[in-house]
């Protein structure tokens, strides 16, 4: 191989290139497989993908991309019990979104059913692996201990002829479930606990999504996941550092079948963890059972399609994922990190408008009742092309009740009786007063325009502290704004394990305003999919599930700044 093709296999990139895509690079240049370069995606059908699998998708597919490989998508269809079609329909969106493509390399670990029951057939023959009749509990039982070694089972030993005799009979739906295991015949006293005969095939009789009841006997993932990897032509299999003591095992199995001119390699990666929130897909799916989320894309959900209903962006994860890395050490992430990645990238994108969640009225006393003027706003300062919009400006206003104090304390730059603020995109005006009710709420506030500080008048440079952001009351439209906040309040929320899981949960991980004020351009053109910079709130997208024309719905994607570290403080 010439210097000037090793590299074109070895790109680099500022900072160089992690360990795992040193791994492939070196394989690529030493021409181990031929030089092919062939990973795999093998998500289980059984749940939503969450921000943990956008990290491996980003990796499984990103170094197929980077050194010029194919990237296939194959499920681990072994257990029909937990699947489902809704599963498989929902990460192939998940994928597509995240911006990756597998062509026509989707598989499934059930196109090689027949291969891996044969194999299982092969090697029962060879004496290497054996029906046994034991319980569960009996099996864990005789497995030891790190420290001890395992003890045989009474089945161990039981003849070739009736050994394949039961498993042929437990495939034919003969027994029951859990009544009888195969297993692989290795070695009870070895120090890797997963050498010590582990199991191969199972009895389930549930109907596989996709096989229908033609099997009864279904592999387990240690035993199907190598020989998938291995009928595919999948060189690098890459995977989560939990799986580093399964590697032996892995590469027993395989070289069932593999040979030196081909076998394929495990490398492991840190997980994913993240702070204020929980990763575990029995944990998530007791979350949507229990209707303690409005289902898995709820938008505090940590699943791909929660975040892309929240209004994330697949340029916001794979930035967050680029900066946390990939290494061979176990990490929590700060969820902060992943906030900041997404405010970065729809602070350059998304257009600014004007929406008002907790309205009080005012009106400009000395503003022509009958006059509507309109205001240019600048959709998005960071982004030259991005123009412009107007809106409508007219003698009754409304702006946040927060916005105004009667008796403020110092460094209040807001409306205040006799004090001045700027109007965003308008005029200056001086608060003259207000109106209360008969328990002392403001009902309007009271102000007037100075006409000389419009945009473009003699006027518009003065200078005052605080500018406001408002809609004209005349103009503004209805929505409902759902105000979305961390799911869980404890930081390890993955790891508590002496309180009740409903404990740890944020009341206020989610408010309801409905009757926010948004204005006209915003109401014509928000569209799901869309990403709005509400002005001095945050950025909102419209709900993809229930905002409709008539009924517009948005949900906060995240606030300006981050609030948490206040609190925290």
């Amino acid at each position: 191989m010439s210097e000037s093709e090793n590299k074109e296999l070895t790109p680099e990139k500022e900072g160089g290139l992690n360990f795992v895509e040193q791994i492939v690079a070196d394989d690529l240049k030493a021409g181990k497989n031929g030089g092919r370069l062939s990973t795999r995606f093998p998500p289980e059908p059984n749940g939503y993908l969450h921000i943990g699998h956008a990290k491996a998708i980003c990796m499984d597919f990103g170094v197929a991309e980077k050194f010029g490989g194919t990237c296939n998508l194959r499920f681990d269809d072994t257990n029909p019990v937990k699947e489902d079609v809704e599963y498989v329909d929902s990460i192939r969106e998940d994928i597509h979104w995240l911006g990756f493509d597998w062509g026509d390399r989707e598989y499934y670990a059930s196109d090689y059913f027949l291969q891996l029951y044969e194999l299982a057939i092969r090697m029962i023959k060879e004496g290497k692996a054996y029906v046994d009749e034991q319980t569960s509990e009996q099996i864990a039982e005789q497995k030891g201990t790190p420290t001890q070694p395992g003890v045989e089972s009474p089945y161990r030993n039981r003849p070739v002829e009736e050994n394949l005799d039961l498993f042929q009979r437990m495939n034919a739906g003969e027994f029951e479930e859990g009544s009888m295991v195969l297993r692989a015949k290795i070695d009870m006293s070895s120090s890797n606990m997963h050498f010590r005969d582990p199991i191969m095939y199972r009895i389930i009789k549930h109907p596989h999504h996709r096989t229908g009841d033609k099997w009864k006997v279904y592999p387990m993932y240690d035993f199907a996941h190598g020989q998938s990897d291995y009928f595919e032509g999948v060189t690098h299999s890459i995977c989560t550092l939990e799986f580093v003591p399964h590697r032996p095992l892995y590469e027993y199995f395989v070289k069932e079948l593999a040979d030196e001119s081909y076998c394929p390699r495990q490398i492991e990666f840190n997980r994913l963890n993240l702070t204020y929130t929980v990763l575990s897909k029995r944990k998530l799916l007791q979350l949507v059972k229990e209707g303690l989320v409005d289902g898995w894309d709820d938008p505090r959900m940590p699943t791909i399609s929660g975040l892309r209903r929240r209004g994330y962006t697949p340029e916001s994860i794979k930035s967050f994922i680029n900066r946390i890395g990939y290494t061979k050490y176990e990490a929590v992430n700060d969820i902060s990190l992943l906030e900041y990645s997404i405010r970065e990238d729809l602070n350059k994108h998304a257009t600014r408008v004007c929406a008002v969640i907790n309205p009080v009225k005012v009106v400009i006393t000395n503003y022509p009742e009958d006059l509507t003027e309109y205001m240019e706003m600048e959709n998005n300062p960071e982004d030259s092309q991005a123009g412009t919009h107007k809106m409508p400006f007219s003698r009754e206003l409304y702006i946040e009740r927060d916005d105004f104090m009667e008796n403020p304390p110092k460094k209040f730059f807001r409306m205040t009786p006799g004090g001045e603020v700027r109007l965003k995109g308008a005029y200056i005006v001086k608060c003259t007063g207000c109106k209360k009710d008969a328990d002392g709420n403001v009902e309007e506030i009271y102000c007037e325009y100075d006409a000389d500080t419009k945009s473009g008048m003699p006027g518009s440079m003065r200078k005052v502290k605080g500018t406001l952001h408002w809609v004209s009351a005349r103009h503004c439209m209805d929505a409902e704004v759902r105000l979305y906040d961390r799911l869980f309040n404890v930081e390890n929320a993955s790891e508590v394990k002496d309180r009740d899981f409903h404990e740890l949960l944020n009341p206020d991980s989610m408010k309801v305003v409905e009757h926010a004020k948004i204005e006209p351009f915003l109401a014509e053109n928000a569209k799901p999919g869309d990403h709005f910079q509400f002005q001095r709130i945050g950025y909102f997208t419209p709900d993809k599930k229930d905002s409709r024309p008539e009924h517009l719905v948005f949900n906060r994607t995240i606030t300006l700044k981050d609030s948490w570290q206040k609190i925290n403080k």
